[in-house]
Formats: structure tokens, C-alpha cells, sequence
């Protein structure tokens, strides 16, 4: 158990939280949330001790072990893999190592072999022999090869120390383990392997995150960073969000007696425990939810921005055609033999294990790469929009968002101060914002930034290669409902379970030798166990 008191945090005049009690106990997993600033990310450094609050108190139940997905990906360059793992239970690593340095003793004494002795017996209890073995599979589990088990962690890539530094956090069955952005850089399948083993975990979790598929299978709490306080509801994201939508509308609605509304809440309420019947974590979660006091449901301060795609013309029937494409990079094979026919009203979602196969191809379909061999053709009456996933060279040159936006205007009216202001105000850089640098923008308002370029162009076919990296949530559910209202034709990538899901109505999955193509929801594909069959082989 974790007990929170009197907690608070300022930054100069800046508050960003006050006077938080909290109380996380064992069997649940609590989901941190609040807009990008909040203070999600720091709020979990203080609960892990890594930094201190501006007063008030963290206490952890004596002799309970905390585990913290690390974000320093150098730390264990010169261990290796299966160590790095390992150390994540500092007290069975202390052991080995102090073991190791006695059997390595040229003048090993008496005293040292009573040492060890002790040293074996606290190493059995502990489960140590089995501990090479666990890491081993955690590792695996997390798509870490065998073959890098053994490697200096200085000589892994990049985006696989992620998932290294998440088995270390696994490890060793913690009390208390602290996530922040787990699902970065993984998968869907790992994801969802993720998934279950929280599922399963019946100890405590705290877990700040952006997937809100993710954060439904495994919160039965949320914690919502909001006015400069912390609240805690009982619930997965989508009912936090929906409960937060209805009070908002019954606060507006003052009309509405408070009878009528209570009413209305306990509804909801009771149409949202029913719905937890489907879930793992099923009778739990309903018990919970059937508790809750109305009193609990307060509308949210959160803002979102105003996505509205509109098509300069509607498509023809004739949208995009690919024949015979592949491409390979530094002799690694992407796709091969990729044949494509595009259909008016498709919401294609792309997959591969190698999302560096589904850039190559949006780069090629937009002219910004060659391919090795074949040929594509768009339809006459086609206009494309894209949305790289590397979005630097775009924001090379200092210009405030003003002037940036008006780069990409095509019409005297697009150009004039008040129309980009007022398209700017709609993604949030209202006011002050709306100067800014275009440099000094964070990764999330550049993305925005890039969404309201896509707007400016109209187009009727949209490509979009991972659109949700480095928004917060309120701008995902946003673009989420603007694509699903989107009348035209969509091409993209994305990791968040359900922006997939809700948006595309057929899954192409790229392979190095083929390409497996279903009309289907995500959902669906992922469930059909002969085409997760057929996808194996084609790796």
C-alpha cells in the first residue's frame, strides 16, 4: 500500500497539484491522467522518491519492494541484457553479486564460506536459481531474442532497450510497480501480452499512459490530475471519460432538477456495471462501480481541440492502385511484390512488425522515396494529405505559428491574420499561443501544428503514419472522432488499439514475404486465428 498525505507541488507561482491524499492499495491498478503539463509524469517521480514535493509526505507499507519502469536508456550500457533484467530486484542482485565476489576470492576463508551459506539461504528463499530462467522469458515475452540475451545493453537498438527496461520493472513479482508510457515503441501483440500479465498481477500498479484501449483492459482506478488536484474515481478510462461528459452536459443543463439528473447518472452507472461483466476483472469492477457515490462524477476542465476534416472535392471511384512495389533499406527486405487496390470509402489501417516497412511505403506513395521495383497510380480525381511521422524539417526555420500556418494557405482569406488565428484557436493556440516560435514547440504541438497543415490542404485521400505519437489523450479522441466522421479515404499506421479499431474498416498487415489484406475490424483480425496463423509464416 501506498499512502499519499498532504501532498503538494509548486514550481515558482505555478501549483500543480495541492493538499493530495490518496490511497493505493494492492489488487488494483490505478491510471494517472491529465492534459499534457499536468504533471502525470512528475507526480509518479515523487510517489518513487525521485523527487521531493513542495511539503507533504509519500509512504510505501514497510517491507513492501517497489519496482519503477526506468527512462534512462544508458544507465546499464556496460551490463548485459540478462542482468539489466535481473537488477530489477536490487536485493537479489545485491546477493548474487556479493556471492559472485566471495567464490572469486583467490583466499576464500572459513568466515567467507559462513558468508555464502547465509548468502544461499537468503538466495534460495528469494527464488534466486530460478531468476536467469524468469528474466529469460520476461524477455521474450517482450520480443527480446534469444540471440541478445547476452549482449551489452550498449549494443541493443534503441527502441528494444525500452522493452528491456520494462522486463527489468517485471521482474521478480514486485509490491508496487510504477509505469509511465509503457507501451511506447510496442507493438500490438506485446501490448496485449502487457496486458494480460497485469491482468494476472495482484499487486499494485500505477501506470501513466496514453492508449486508451490499454488503460481500459487494466485500470480499475483513474486518477485524474485536474485543477490543480488529484481525484480518484472508480473505473476504466471510457467510463471516467463518459461520466465526465455527462456531468459536464447536466451542468450546463440548469434547467435539469437534481432528481432528473441523479437519476440519469445512476443509469449510466448501472448500464456501465453491466458492461463490466465482459471484462477479466469482471466481478470486481461491477462490485466497485455499483458503490460509487454520484457525488464522485464532476465535469472535467479538459479542452479539445476542434478537428473537422472537409474535402475540397469528393473522390471519384478510381483512388489508388499499387502493382508489384518493394523496397528494402541497408539490404533489409521491407516488402516485396506489394499489390493494392484502394475503393472509395476504404479506412485502411496499415500493420507490420517492422513499422519501418509502413513509413518506406507512405514515403513512396508521397514521393518522397523510390521504390526498388514497381509502380503506383493515383486516381485523377485524387488530392493527397499526409502525415509523416518525422515532422522535424518542418519546423526548421523560426517562424511564430501565425506565419507558420500561413505557409500552407491557399486562398486570400486563408491568409489573412484573423481567419489562421481563429483556425489556430480551434487547436488550442489561442491567444499568446498563437505566437509562439515554431521551434520551440513541444513534440504534442507539433503534431497539431501538422494536423492543421492537413487541414489547409483539403485533401480527399489522408495518410496519416502514426498521427497519435506524443499527443495527450484529449487530442487522440478528438482526431479519433474526426477520422471516424471523415467522408473520404484514410491510409494510416497508428499503435493505440482503438484508434485502429473505431476507425479502420479493413487491415493490411506488411510482411517481408507478402502482405495479408482482410476487410475486417482490428478487433476481428486480431481474434481470427488462422490469419494470425498465416501471419507467422510470412516472418
Amino acid at each position: 500500500m501506498i499512502q499519499v498525505n498532504n501532498l503538494s507541488l509548486q514550481f515558482g507561482k505555478r501549483t500543480l497539484f495541492d493538499e493530495v491524499n490518496l490511497k493505493f492499495v494492492g489488487g488494483n491498478c490505478y491510471g494517472v491522467i491529465g492534459a499534457n503539463g499536468a504533471g502525470k509524469s512528475t507526480f509518479l517521480k515523487i510517489l518513487t522518491g525521485e523527487q521531493d514535493p513542495t511539503k507533504g509526505h509519500v509512504a510505501i507499507e514497510p517491507g513492501k519492494r517497489m519496482a519503477v519502469l526506468k527512462q534512462d536508456h544508458r544507465e546499464y550500457d556496460e551490463s548485459s541484457v540478462l542482468h539489466t533484467v535481473m537488477q530489477g530486484h536490487k536485493e537479489l542482485w545485491a546477493i548474487i553479486e556479493e556471492k559472485d565476489a566471495l567464490y572469486a576470492k583467490p583466499d576464500f576463508s572459513e568466515e567467507d564460506g559462513m558468508r555464502t551459506a547465509e548468502l544461499e539461504a537468503v538466495f534460495a528463499e528469494m527464488d534466486g536459481w530460478n531468476a536467469e530462467t524468469d528474466a529469460a522469458a520476461l524477455l521474450s515475452n517482450l520480443g527480446i531474442k534469444e540471440e541478445h540475451h547476452y549482449s551489452l545493453m550498449k549494443d541493443i537498438p534503441g527502441e528494444l532497450k525500452v522493452r528491456i527496461l520494462l522486463s527489468q520493472a517485471l521482474f521478480g513479482n514486485p509490491d508496487i510497480l510504477v509505469l509511465d508510457e509503457p507501451t511506447n515503441d510496442l507493438d500490438i501483440k506485446t501490448i496485449s501480452w502487457l496486458e494480460d500479465f497485469l491482468l494476472d498481477f495482484k499487486n499494485t500498479v500505477i501506470v501513466v499512459s496514453h492508449d486508451r484501449h490499454f488503460l481500459d483492459t487494466v485500470c480499475t482506478h483513474i486518477c485524474d490530475l485536474d485543477y490543480g488536484r488529484i481525484n480518484l474515481f472508480t473505473g476504466n478510462y471510457t467510463f471516467w471519460y463518459k461520466s465526465s461528459q455527462l456531468a459536464s452536459r447536466q451542468a450546463a443543463d440548469k434547467n435539469k432538477k437534481a432528481e432528473e439528473k441523479k437519476k440519469e447518472l445512476q443509469e449510466f452507472i448501472a448500464r456501465f456495471s453491466a458492461n463490466a461483466a465482459k471484462s477479466k476483472q469482471a466481478t470486481a469492477r461491477k462490485k466497485m462501480l455499483e458503490k460509487l457515490d454520484l457525488e464522485e462524477i464532476k465535469p472535467s476542465s479538459r479542452k479539445y481541440p476542434g478537428i473537422i476534416y472537409e474535402r475540397e472535392r469528393e473522390e471519384g471511384d478510381q483512388i489508388l492502385h499499387v502493382h508489384g512495389l518493394e523496397k528494402s533499406i541497408d539490404g533489409n527486405l521491407l516488402f516485396k511484390n506489394l499489390d493494392l487496390n484502394v475503393s472509395k470509402g476504404d479506412k485502411i489501417a496499415f500493420i507490420s512488425q517492422n513499422s519501418l516497412a509502413i513509413t518506406a511505403l507512405f514515403e513512396i506513395l508521397n514521393g518522397n522515396m523510390e521504390a526498388d521495383a514497381g509502380s503506383f497510380d493515383f486516381g485523377t480525381t485524387i488530392k493527397t494529405s499526409y502525415l509523416p511521422n518525422d515532422n522535424s524539417s518542418f519546423f526548421e526555420d523560426d517562424l511564430n505559428l501565425v506565419d507558420w500556418l500561413r505557409q500552407y494557405a491557399t486562398t486570400d482569406e486563408e491568409r489573412e491574420e484573423v481567419y489562421l488565428r481563429g483556425f489556430l484557436g480551434r487547436m488550442l493556440f489561442s491567444g499568446e499561443d498563437a505566437l509562439k516560435s515554431a521551434k520551440v514547440l513541444s513534440g504534442g504541438e507539433k503534431v497539431r501544428c501538422m494536423i492543421s497543415r492537413m487541414l489547409f490542404t483539403r485533401g480527399n485521400l489522408v495518410m496519416l503514419d502514426e498521427p497519435t505519437n506524443h499527443l495527450d489523450l484529449e487530442s487522440i479522441t478528438a482526431f479519433n472522432n474526426a477520422l471516424i466522421n471523415f467522408e473520404g479515404t484514410v491510409l494510416f499506421a497508428s499503435h493505440d488499439h482503438e484508434f485502429v479499431n473505431t476507425v479502420a474498416n479493413r487491415i493490411i498487415e506488411l510482411t517481408p514475404n507478402g502482405v495479408v489484406d482482410k476487410m475486417m475490424s482490428y478487433d476481428d483480425y486480431l481474434a481470427d486465428e488462422k490469419i494470425q496463423s498465416q501471419v507467422e509464416t510470412m516472418y
